[in-house]
């Protein structure tokens, strides 16, 4: 879906953009003439995607945090707006998911799970939010199709993206009456490093997987990507409070 934005003189922060659904945006919002800020944990899949923006486009920021440590959330971006001077988009798209059984999920991967997928934009939207306000800028949350729907084997991940989804309705009336704009998108499995890299538990009942795996397949992740990039920009403007689904209908019925 190409949609056309422009974000030249704009600054994005973008997690997740060592690799997957976080390095597609950050490579969409650079196209779109935006500065961005690239944060994950690794190192190198950082620098890979700033190498695939180039020396020619926009200025580029590489940032290492762990996202676990909401003292490294609220570091990440100040960092990144001393660097460029204001935040016009944060796009919280880091993620993690762990497929077992919830009596034998250990207690380490449960906060693991909440701290990545809901703790850490909650910190990173309060340290950017008086900076957006002043940009008239968005926040896009990455939530996923499992905060509408039980996945089997997925219960702390299902939880942790519901969780996200009410946090961006509550976040936006809120701010309802402010100039910022606050949104989410759900997609289906896709073929990033998080889908293609789950492991399922041995004696997993493959019925109930397929429950939730999609009729039409995985989204193409430039899609999502597309959609996200959109939600960011100032041609997104008439979205506030919205969780756009973009699963290939597995949330349809």
């Amino acid at each position: 879906m190409a949609i056309i934005t422009d974000m030249t003189g704009k600054v994005a922060l973008v997690t997740g953009a060592a690799s997957g659904l976080g390095r597609a945006t950050a490579l969409k919002l650079a196209r779109a003439g935006a500065d961005v800020c690239l944060v994950d944990v690794n190192r190198a899949g950082l620098e890979e995607t700033e190498a695939l923006i180039g020396r020619d486009g926009p200025q580029t920021m590489v940032h290492t945090a762990n996202l676990a440590d909401p003292d490294a959330c609220t570091a990440t971006v100040v960092d990144a707006v001393a660097r460029f001077g204001r935040l016009d988009a944060l796009c919280n798209i880091a993620g993690v998911i762990r497929m077992v059984h919830s009596h034998t999920m250990t207690r380490a991967d449960f906060e693991m799970t909440m701290a990545i997928n809901l703790a850490a934009p909650w910190h990173l939207s309060q340290a950017a939010i008086p900076h957006l306000l002043e940009s008239e800028g968005a926040i896009v949350n990455c939530a996923s199709s499992a905060a509408f729907i039980g996945e089997a084997y997925a219960a702390a991940y299902c939880a942790s993206k519901a969780g996200l989804v009410q946090m961006t309705k509550a976040m936006a009336m809120e701010y309802v009456r402010r100039p910022i704009r606050i949104n989410a998108v759900a997609p289906g499995g896709m073929r990033t490093n998080i889908g293609l890299g789950m492991t399922m538990p041995e004696d997993a009942e493959i019925d109930l997987i397929k429950r939730y795996s999609g009729l039409r397949g995985l989204v193409e992740v430039d899609d999502v990507a597309d959609l996200i990039t959109l939600l960011a920009s100032p041609e997104g403007r008439g979205y506030h409070g919205a969780c756009l689904s973009i699963d290939a209908g597995i949330t349809a019925g």
